[in-house]
């Protein structure tokens, strides 16, 4: 279908950006009150919340451009094909990441829990003692791989049947969202339904077993994401119409989100207000992407390859410079200044000088060979 040819560079910009902004917010995962690997010495409460706006809407966001992107590489690829490189570009950077980037991580947190070690190499040796956080052996950041492969894989008989062009359910969708935008907040009901019945029962892990409400919440959105792609011109024109009564809607709830999260947290307004804002922020993003990056450009296409890589190395070289400033006297705002500027240099480094240049390596890290 010409619908899964078109490139989208929106599309492109939004994954990019919402990277960035995943390391930004891991940055500031360093100062806040909130469990991490490792913390500033003193504490940094204001950051809450912007990390809390963002918090809403960043991880969604991704698995739906997740699902959109799958609509591309299935539009020319058998089952097989598909799964074969999903494998290769999910599963393969998940267990080096695992072997060789996760670890650095884990012996700095026991170095300040007061663990000792000969080296980082003893260290090493004591990895695959046990599973995180008892034991050493975790993926960390990369929770995204497994999940998003696994989605992958259980999602693919359906993806089959959504690309056919002759499926109702697309022509019954795209007649709808023709005369009525608002019904683009359809999609939200069954956010809605995972977030009042799974999220009291099941807190966010990252762990994948028993993490029934995060995974199932994640895979609406990755296969929202799909469906939304290959409505094609129905999508962008009603996402465009509606984009700023979307954007006047998530400057509403959001305030209101954090009052009810601070004193009415166990009502029925706060599902509702969480997933309408959430909701909300993705449609105004999407609208407002449409408008004003849907253009080629040379940067684009650095940033679009480089975003992987990046996403993979970012957290090691932050926890790593952390460590360095973490008792630190110096004030936070240098503090977390350095660390930006840091993990997006080495990162830049390390992808740009080895990553890019040696050909055995671009495949561990996602890239094509």
């Amino acid at each position: 279908m010409e619908i899964a040819r078109e490139r989208r560079y929106d599309v492109d910009w939004i994954r990019v950006i919402a990277f960035d902004i995943l390391i930004l917010y891991h940055v500031g995962m360093f100062f806040v009150p909130w469990d991490f690997h490792i913390k500033n010495n003193s504490i940094v409460n204001w950051i809450q919340l912007p990390m809390l706006f963002a918090n809403q809407w960043r991880l969604p966001i991704l698995f739906i451009v997740s699902g959109m992107g799958t609509r591309f590489a299935l539009s020319s690829k058998s089952s097989t094909e598909y799964l074969k490189e999903r494998f290769i570009r999910l599963f393969i950077p998940l267990i080096v990441g695992m072997l060789i980037i996760v670890p650095p991580q884990v012996y700095i947190e026991r170095l300040t829990q007061g663990m000792k070690f000969d080296s980082f190499f003893h260290y090493y040796s004591q990895t695959f003692n046990g599973v995180y956080p008892e034991g050493n052996f975790s993926w960390h950041h990369l929770w995204f791989l497994p999940y998003l492969f696994l989605m992958s894989v259980i999602a693919t008989p359906l993806f089959l049947y959504l690309r056919n062009k002759n499926n109702g359910f697309l022509f019954l969708t795209r007649d709808i969202f023709k005369n009525q935008s608002i019904s683009l907040y359809l999609f939200a009901i069954p956010l809605f339904v995972v977030e009042l019945y799974l999220a009291p029962l099941f807190p966010v892990t990252h762990a994948l077993i028993n993490d029934y409400y995060a995974f199932i919440f994640y895979f609406f959105l990755f296969i929202t994401g799909f469906i939304l792609i290959s409505l094609g011109e129905q999508f962008w024109g009603a996402v465009d119409r509606i984009k700023f009564y979307a954007l006047l809607t998530g400057i509403i709830c959001f305030p209101m989100l954090i009052w009810v999260w601070q004193n009415a947290h166990d009502s029925m307004i706060f599902p509702i207000l969480k997933t309408m804002n959430m909701w909300s922020w993705i449609l105004a993003i999407f609208g407002y992407a449409a408008k004003y990056l849907n253009k080629k450009s040379k940067l684009l296409a650095y940033r679009n390859q480089a975003v992987y890589p990046f996403y993979i190395i970012h957290q090691t070289i932050m926890i790593v410079i952390g460590y360095w400033l973490m008792n630190d006297s110096m004030h936070y705002f240098w503090k977390m200044m350095i660390m930006i500027a840091g993990t997006f240099g080495f990162s830049w480094l390390i992808y740009e000088f080895l990553i890019k240049r040696i050909t055995i390596l671009r495949p561990l890290f996602g890239l094509k060979h």
